[in-house]
């Protein structure tokens, strides 16, 4: 049983240490930590930006609302009030 821990153990360290590993000090790929901490572009990296997404607008439908309260009512208070 202590041979089964110590493996889900060294197995959890070696994923926890790629992922940092990858993270690009926190700023992403083709970005650095400069002095102060701040994230700053490499000069002459070339760095691969994605496509952006456009997308069409969806058709406007408009629908007249059903009438809540009978004529010479009026929807206050949540629930129908009398003019």
């Amino acid at each position: 049983m202590k041979y089964l821990f110590a493996a889900a153990m060294l197995a959890s360290a070696v994923v926890g240490f790629s992922e940092a590993a990858s993270a690009a000090q926190g700023c992403g790929p083709g970005w650095y930590r400069g002095p102060y901490g701040g994230c700053r572009p490499m000069r002459g990296a070339v760095v691969v930006r994605p496509a952006p997404i456009v997308v069409a607008p969806a058709p406007v439908v408009v629908v007249p609302r059903a009438r809540v309260c009978p004529y010479g009512f009026r929807w206050w208070g949540g629930r129908c009030r009398p003019i």
